[in-house]
């Protein structure tokens, strides 16, 4: 851990964001983007990797095992529980040089030059909400992601 890093001091419970936590385990952490008290785009979710490193690069297998598993699971609920129709993702690590990856929900009827991982926010009728609807949209992708994995359990 490094003290001075964003995502590490999130982990310590040192910095309060948007939303609840959507899934963790021993490699990864995932939530929703916090925008800093603005409204956030609806379905922008971040993976964490726990351990301090800044690029894909530098995982183990195991962590990126996690990484990826959580990647796809997170991305069939925004499909699923979201109706989103496409799903972006960009590791950029350009301000924060810890590993963290943004899942990004484009959804139906958003026009086409707004599409990409950013440009939705640019669009004016995107879906945004407040702290109260980022926890449901978290609540909904969590329960997604439980029942799932009963669902494999009884196979």
């Amino acid at each position: 851990m490094d003290q001075d890093c964003f995502i590490c001091n999130k982990h310590k419970g040192m910095i309060k964001t948007a939303g609840t936590t959507i899934y963790e385990d021993d490699y990864v952490y995932v939530g929703h983007i916090d925008k800093s008290g603005q409204p956030n785009y609806l379905g922008h979710i971040m993976i964490d990797l726990k351990r301090h490193v800044p690029t894909l690069a530098e995982m183990t297998t195991e962590e990126a095992t996690a990484f990826g598993v959580i990647m796809a699971r997170v991305s069939r609920a925004l499909k699923e529980s979201e109706k989103a129709e496409h799903i972006y993702a960009l590791v950029s690590g350009n301000s924060v040089p810890h590993l963290h990856l943004h899942l990004v929900a484009r959804y139906p009827n958003t026009p086409e030059e707004f599409w990409g991982p950013m440009a939705v926010y640019g669009w004016e009728e995107a879906p945004m909400g407040g702290n109260e609807q980022v926890i449901e949209l978290c609540e909904r992708i969590k329960s997604f992601l439980e029942t799932e994995d009963d669902r494999s359990e009884k196979g």
